[in-house]
């Protein structure tokens, strides 16, 4: 499976860290600079799919990058994340080219399903949305536009799975989404219940959730 690459430019370490480790786990390759002249640097050598944008930052102004992309005819889909709620801001970057504008402070997930959405017109990725079919949104994730009725610990268990899709989950790693009161083995029937949900949907084989004996879980199609 394509994994997209993403360019943070963000100012905020802390914010731009917790991104970063955010999306390296969802499978993501990221690179972060809290500046917007070491950032169009790495922009001159290196193609990424896709950059997550703060508006306030040290050196140049978020809107200045916006008019740098355009000019040099760079391609690639911008979401502005910004502290500035008022509709003259949005509408400033939307005219520059702006795919997407988030105001802060955000949830993570949502910022995930964006992404996607703006990927998605990549044909580079459109297999890969047609793949998964999944979106996690609010702590629910939703098949085919539906949401699937999931119990928290079931939620946490096909959330990993979901950002794993195609390879195989360790046990050990899926078993440290129970809770504390929970056995290791009660994970075979969460996985048994999160199976009959997905098939309930009738994709006719489209998406599985099998048994890798001897290693984990795998969600794949």
């Amino acid at each position: 499976m394509d994994r997209a690459r993403i360019l943070i430019i963000e100012d905020d370490i802390e914010n731009s860290i917790y991104l970063q480790e955010f999306l390296e786990e969802c499978s993501f390759f990221v690179d972060s600079f809290d500046n917007v002249t070491d950032a169009i640097a790495r922009i001159g050598y290196r193609k990424y799919d896709l950059i997550i944008l703060d508006l306030n930052l040290p050196d140049y102004d978020g809107y200045e990058v916006l008019k740098f992309l355009n000019q040099e005819n760079y391609r690639i889909p911008v979401i502005v994340l910004s502290a500035y709620s008022e509709l003259e801001n949005k509408l400033k970057a939307f005219r520059l080219g702006a795919s997407d504008y988030i105001v802060k402070p955000i949830d993570p997930n949502e910022l995930e399903a964006r992404m996607w959405v703006h990927l998605g017109k990549s044909s580079k990725f459109k297999k890969t949305i047609l793949k998964t079919r999944f979106d996690i949104i609010n702590q629910e994730i939703y098949l085919k536009d539906k949401a699937l009725p999931l119990t928290k610990t079931e939620f946490r268990i096909l959330k990993v799975l979901v950002e794993n899709f195609g390879s195989t989950v360790p046990r050990e790693k899926l078993t440290e989404e129970l809770s504390k009161k929970s056995s290791d083995r009660s994970l075979d029937g969460h996985i048994k219940n999160i199976r009959k949900k997905i098939e309930s949907f009738d994709l006719n084989g489209e998406i599985m959730l099998t048994t890798e004996y001897g290693h984990g879980y795998r969600l794949h199609n």
